[in-house]
């Protein structure tokens, strides 16, 4: 057991100083606002601070929930980087086309269209940034083509567009209007201008617009060449030594003949977990519901058969929702699981558990519905850009609720932890291999309860790059990796109190998941940071370890099988075979 857990401390540790250190490397390296924007002949643009304010309208709009930024968001609208590109490549390009040969560009035969876009290509990629005076400086046409996008985003954003999905009014004010549209051709000014001393874009040449000459990057050929490499040799890894192991017989000495759980009796805490499956299952419909909604919305992009759905539940809010209730049901289903289990773990019930248990449910209630109805007051312009960040919409995909209900989770998140500390205390104490498992499920609970404090590391006006960084870290790392770890041990723990396994081979067998899925999945972070501004060391390290948390679902067909012939060694076991099947 020192090996692995000796392993599964390196794994920790070694992985989150890579993660750190390409952290700042996208801190040193992330796309620069510019405190003004002018023309070569002295035009103001944009002036200072108006890219981060329209930052903030994009997010109290809804942010992600309505199109996408950088390629993150969803899609029933445009990708507002690579809309605003095109847009206005198209206008310089038939300006041209008119002033030199009379004509639109389209109309041009192939050898002048590749001259026009050549010479855009160049004028696109060329970084005329000054870090000095923090001023970008931009060719007038760039600036006739801004006022072109600013009135097409009025008939988008104002006008409304149902094609979108996007009903009138989602903007209130044309002020408003041209602050988002700063913002949008800052993140389309990142995608398309080399970084200094380079050949590709703040964005590795996202998104690809041969107008400008935004094509895959060498490096994103070669990376992806071996990351393929990469997994087929963790598979093949993998699978010797999956064939390399022994059989050994996970029952021996362990009493079969009858069930260990046959006079057990629920605790009064145990109890008073039922309520939160009840609301799991509740919050589960209502997510289908809206799920329903918002695929309609694809269709039919202002109503429901009909019906002007979209004045009291537009496409943003539908959507928000949908994602919001499906992390929140996934959450407290896992919350509810741990309290459950705690009493079996350590048979033990601490004084006053149950009353924290239910104090915790009211606080978790009280978020669910806090933070759904501040979304809907944001979006429905009831707060201001301001406030909304605290109490309405933060704009960013899983992470929407706003700041104020963030804390209130976490702190929901420090009770949870508590409770669960608290009745594992006693099995903690005592020695064996049981206590090995027991101590990698207080590690699981603590990382669950802390991790989510990475989505506070953000502000109101911080860096979109640095925001989508720690973002993830809480996606990622928070929902799909240490859940997992936690996941993994209550299924351990599950099969040893059934004594279908012994406690030596059920904390090994954990340990060793954990850190085999951890080894990929913590820097396999990165894989989401490709095209947000992030310099190409995000790139090599995420694509090799992205492909490396694929190679344990390899033999997940193993487990499951092996899971299955446990629950026929007897008969008795068969009244547990629903929760096994799921495992």
């Amino acid at each position: 057991m020192r090996k692995l857990w000796l392993g599964f401390t390196l794994v920790m540790v070694l992985s989150f100083l890579v993660l750190g250190w390409v952290g700042t490397r996208i801190y040193q390296e992330m796309p620069p606002i510019p405190d003004k924007v002018v023309t070569t002949d002295g035009t103001l643009l944009i002036d200072s601070g108006e890219i981060t304010a329209g930052q903030n309208v994009w997010q109290t709009m809804g942010g992600m929930e309505v199109g996408s930024v950088w390629g993150h968001g969803s899609y029933t609208a445009p990708d507002w980087t690579a809309d605003w590109l095109h847009r206005e490549a198209v206008f310089i390009l038939d300006h041209w086309a008119n002033d030199e040969f009379s004509k639109p560009f389209a109309d041009l035969d192939a050898e002048y269209q590749g001259q026009l876009t050549a010479r855009l290509t160049q004028q696109f990629h060329s970084n005329t940034y000054d870090p000095e005076t923090k001023t970008l400086t931009i060719d007038p046409l760039r600036a006739e083509a801004f006022a072109s996008n600013v009135e097409h985003y009025h008939s988008v954003f104002i006008d409304g567009n149902a094609d979108y999905a996007i009903p009138a009014g989602s903007i209130s004010s044309t002020e408003r209007l041209r602050k988002m549209s700063s913002f949008f051709f800052w993140t389309s000014w990142a995608a398309s201008t080399n970084r200094p001393n380079d050949i590709a874009s703040y964005t590795n040449n996202w998104p690809h617009e041969p107008l400008v000459g935004n094509r895959p990057t060498g490096d994103n050929i070669v990376w992806t060449g071996v990351s393929i490499i990469v997994l087929l040799a963790g598979i093949s890894a993998m699978a010797w030594w999956y064939a390399s192991q022994t059989e050994e017989d996970e029952t021996a000495g362990l009493p079969l003949d009858k069930d260990p759980l046959a006079r057990w009796e629920a605790t009064p805490s145990q109890r008073a977990t039922i309520k939160y499956f009840w609301v799991v299952a509740a919050l589960i419909l209502v997510q289908m519901g809206l799920g329903v909604v918002t695929a309609h919305y694809g269709v039919e992009g202002d109503g429901f058969y009909g019906f002007p759905l979209s004045d009291w539940l537009p496409y943003s809010v539908s959507r928000t929702w949908h994602v919001q209730i499906g992390l929140f049901w996934i959450a407290t289903a896992w919350l509810a699981a741990g309290l459950f289990i705690g009493p079996l773990v350590s048979d033990h019930e601490p004084k006053f558990q149950r009353l924290g248990v239910n104090i915790l449910f009211g606080a978790l209630l009280l978020v669910v519905v806090g933070s759904l109805a501040g979304e809907w007051l944001s979006v429905m312009h009831h707060m201001t850009d301001s406030t909304s960040f605290y109490f309405g919409h933060q704009g960013y995909e899983y992470v929407d609720l706003g700041r104020f209900w963030q804390i209130l989770l976490l702190v929901g998140l420090m009770l949870w932890l508590v409770l669960m500390i608290r009745v594992l205390l006693p099995a903690l104490r005592q020695t064996g291999h049981q206590k090995q498992l027991v101590l990698l499920l207080a590690v699981a609970s603590t990382a669950i309860a802390g991790f989510y404090g990475a989505g506070l590391t953000w502000g109101q006006h911080s860096h979109l790059t640095m925001v989508e960084y720690w973002r993830w870290w809480v996606v990622h790392l928070w929902v799909e990796g240490f859940f997992e770890v936690f996941a993994t041990v209550v299924i351990a723990f599950v099969f040893m109190r059934l004594n279908l396994v012994r406690p030596g081979i059920a904390a090994s067998a954990a340990l060793l998941s954990a850190t085999i899925f951890l080894s990929g999945g913590i820097i396999g972070t990165l894989h989401h940071l490709y095209f947000s501004g992030t310099p190409t060391v995000a790139l090599v390290w995420g694509s090799v370890f992205s492909a490396l948390e694929v190679v344990p679902l390899t033999l997940i067909g193993f487990d499951a099988m092996h899971d299955l012939r446990q629950s026929r060694k007897s008969p008795w076991v068969q009244r547990y075979k629903w929760p096994i099947y799921f495992f």
